[in-house]
């Protein structure tokens, strides 16, 4: 039997040794051929730590306070907008600042790692509120809209979810009734992030009742217009700054010139906007789930039980080891989403995976680290409990994980 095993083992390893020279080589090969280099380029290293130490000078120092005071950061926001954050991902002739979609996903995990607020902030400007507009509307929109909105005049939301429907769009009850030069909006609209705030939204409603996934229709509505209040503001378990809202409309008129894209292309739009906001979520879940590790890995140095560190125990190292993983996982699906949609090629299946994974990854990652901190982790005196209850909601805005499943699935039986 030794003999034979022997036997066996040197027949077999001439195929292992070829084998993983096969592997080497494919690897090698595609990196060279597709350009699959993982590593940030100098520029965007450069923007990164650009963006670390305005996170951590500018963001951090009030991240406890605007959870606290649940206040909407307007002094940040105005920063990031100096500084062309709000619009890294638009190009400079519309008054962005000709970015490219890995450094927008650097900017919202960079501000994500030390204010859950900030981060949404971002991605729901820029990428909800604003993109549409981008993406879709004529000059004159881009110069009366858009342009204010990247250079720090104006603020924008993103108008879709309803009671009655959020990944469902196809439930939504709002409607818009054409009446000679403007439309009549009447409905209501929850779950707004920076509603309360914005000074336009990009609004959604039903154009045609008897096919509403053919027949909704985006319209830009300015925060003064008659008919259009807010009815309240909610009362959040995190990201508590972002002032989301429920926006009601009562014969709200909109002028025509106002409609974003085709009559009835709404639901399309709507679809197209979301992808692109799944790489913000996901980028901001990582960057909470960087928070908690850091700092379960600080506390995991500094606290000793039994006259030693926490850290010298296995137990703890695997806890972290464990974490860094799944994050470092987490990022590398984030940036693969990006950079897919950089060049241009569809990114549906790989935002919603990037979403996804991300979401709850960040969730083990915040877990253990509370864990990890024990008692102290549950008190309010310490940062990884705000950071608990700003990581959930990355598991359920921009679609539910069940939802992305539904769309990975959707994608992979196309």
């Amino acid at each position: 039997m030794l003999q034979t095993r022997t036997s066996l083992g040197a027949a077999l390893r001439p195929m292992t040794v070829c084998a993983v020279f096969l592997c080497v080589s494919a690897i090698i090969y595609f990196w060279e051929v597709y350009g699959m280099d993982f590593r940030l380029t100098k520029e965007e290293a450069l923007f990164q730590k650009m963006c670390r130490e305005f996170a951590l000078n500018e963001v951090d120092p009030i991240a406890a306070e605007i959870d606290a005071e649940e206040r909407y950061p307007e002094e940040t926001v105005q920063k990031l907008m100096k500084y062309g954050l709000m619009g890294i991902q638009f190009p400079k002739e519309v008054g962005g600042s000709g970015g490219n979609y890995i450094c927008y996903s650097i900017a919202i995990e960079e501000m994500s790692r030390v204010c859950g607020t900030t981060g949404g902030i971002m991605s729901a400007h820029g990428t909800l509120g604003a993109w549409p507009i981008y993406a879709f509307g004529t000059p004159e929109q881009k110069e009366k809209w858009l342009r204010p909105a990247l250079e720090g005049e104006k603020y924008a939301a993103f108008c879709l979810t309803e009671p009655a429907g959020g990944s469902d769009m196809t439930s939504n009850k709002t409607t818009a009734v054409e009446d000679g030069d403007y439309y009549v909006i009447n409905g209501v609209k929850h779950f707004i992030t920076g509603g309360a705030h914005c000074d336009f939204l990009c609004c959604f409603a039903i154009t045609n009742k008897e096919d509403p996934k053919h027949g909704m229709t985006c319209f830009v509505v300015e925060k003064d217009t008659p008919g259009m209040k807010i009815a309240s503001e909610d009362n959040k378990m995190g990201i508590r700054g972002a002032r989301t809202a429920e926006i009601v409309f009562e014969d709200c008129r909109v002028p025509k010139e106002n409609m974003v894209g085709e009559l009835n292309g709404g639901y399309r739009l709507a679809l197209d906007v979301v992808d692109r906001g799944r790489i913000g979520i996901a980028a901001m879940a990582v960057g909470i789930g960087q928070a908690a590790l850091d700092l379960a890995i600080k506390y995991a140095k500094e606290r000793e039980v039994f006259k030693r560190p926490i850290s010298k125990f296995q137990g703890i190292q695997w806890m972290l080891a464990d974490a860094a993983t799944q994050l470092e996982a987490a990022r590398m699906l984030t940036y693969y989403a990006a950079d897919l949609k950089e060049q241009g090629v569809p990114f549906t299946k790989q935002a919603a995976m990037a979403k996804l994974f991300a979401a709850e990854a960040s969730h083990k990652v915040v877990d253990t680290a509370l864990q990890i901190h024990g008692g102290y982790g549950y008190m309010k005196e310490y940062a990884i409990e705000r950071i608990y209850r700003d990581q959930r909601i990355t598991e359920l805005f921009e679609g539910t994980s069940q939802v992305q499943k539904i769309v990975i699935a959707g994608q992979l039986l196309h």
